[in-house]
């Protein structure tokens, strides 16, 4: 589904640019007033929003393929080397924003080689979400600052009700076990992005600790016991005691959650508390014919003003280190405990994603899969 829209009145003689982008209804009806409000700010400049929600970077890659590709495009971490290194993306020099007012790791989240290619809007990092209401029943302390895999475990262990009740969410996507192994000092792709590191000794103890979650402990469902359920789903039904995820599901829980619940940072392994760190952005063609109209709009939206308003409805960790530190992402709504996504930051690393990063995860997928479900 691709859907085309103008974003207020056309002036004549206005210089026309493309702005494509995912997102939710909500996420949309956040972005489509500021859009209006920059073509109020900018009567020489008209949008084209360009709103992709289903398999967006499958129809970006046809649209750059026949160059036609949107002046500005969304973009996260995971596919912009694809692009960068191909030459599709206008790289970014010093004077055209101000890096200061980012985090640095959003920033090399959204490099290439060397260079920025996106002006970032948010970060991702994972925390444990945990249901108060089951660490309160069970008598278990609610995880604190620095706490160590084997308390983990142990929480893990006591929340434990079987069959009713799982200790912590198990997901087959490399994204949801990236962090034990990164926490054991291994992960997929090694920093230079030269080699696969997945079977060091680091990594194997990372993934032996969460396979063991479900396989040796049974703290986590198997396939058979969540079944068509998903792992948020789970947390939601009251079946699950702390849940792996990103600031992405803060809002549904918001809305949905029946039962108490906050977040902490993800426990310390023998390498630390280290989850992998992706962020979102917005890039430039270097097909655009108006790149100073596009760089005009990517300042506005990457504004302090306009990135409050993303952060508002809960959706984001703001790239921008002003709002993520403010009281508009720290607002004293659940969760209660905001502070962990930034503390987690600090802690993070940028995911070292290559060209064939897609292909990696996919192999890796593969070859754990067994491994999981033995």
């Amino acid at each position: 589904m691709l859907c085309i829209c103008g974003c207020g009145e056309v002036k004549n003689n206005a210089d026309t640019i493309q702005f494509a982008s995912w997102g939710s209804k909500s996420e949309v009806e956040i972005l489509k007033p500021l859009l209006d409000e920059f073509e109020h700010q900018n009567p020489d400049i008209k949008i084209e929003f360009i709103h992709i929600p289903q398999n967006y970077f499958q129809k970006i890659h046809l649209l750059f393929a026949s160059k036609k590709a949107p002046d500005v495009i969304f973009l996260n971490n995971q596919y912009l080397p694809v692009y960068a290194n191909a030459g599709l993306l206008r790289e970014f020099t010093d004077s055209d924003f101000d890096k200061e007012e980012f985090y640095p790791q959003s920033l090399d989240a959204l490099s290439w080689d060397g260079s920025v290619y996106a002006v970032p809007r948010d970060i991702s990092t994972l925390v444990i979400f945990y249901n108060k209401d089951i660490f309160k029943d069970k008598n278990v302390p609610y995880p604190h600052s620095g706490w160590t895999m084997e308390e983990f475990l142990q929480s893990a262990q006591k929340l434990t009700s079987l069959p009713d009740v799982f200790g912590v969410s198990f997901e087959e996507d490399v994204l949801f076990y990236l962090p034990y192994l990164m926490s054991f000092g291994g992960g997929v792709l090694s920093d230079d992005l030269t080699s696969d590191i997945s079977n060091t000794p680091e990594s194997k103890a990372g993934l032996q600790f969460y396979a063991d979650l479900r396989s040796k402990y049974h703290v986590a469902p198997l396939k058979s016991e969540s079944a068509s359920a998903t792992m948020a789903q789970m947390f939601l039904q009251g079946r699950l005691g702390m849940y792996l995820s990103g600031r992405w599901i803060v809002p549904k829980f918001r809305e949905e959650a029946f039962f108490d619940w906050d977040v902490a940072e993800f426990p310390k392994g023998s390498a630390g508390s280290v989850t992998p760190l992706d962020a979102s952005g917005w890039a430039v063609s270097a097909q655009s014919k108006n790149p100073q109209a596009a760089l005009k709009l990517i300042k506005f939206l990457s504004s302090k003003e306009a990135i409050e308003k993303f952060t508002e409805s809960g959706l984001i960790v703001p790239a921008r280190e002003d709002v993520a530190l403010s009281e508009k992402f720290l607002d004293g709504q659940k969760p209660y405990n905001s502070r962990a996504f930034i503390d987690s930051v600090n802690n993070a690393k940028p995911t070292p994603v290559s060209v064939d990063y897609r292909i990696i995860l996919d192999k890796t997928k593969a070859q754990n899969e067994y491994i999981f479900n033995q």
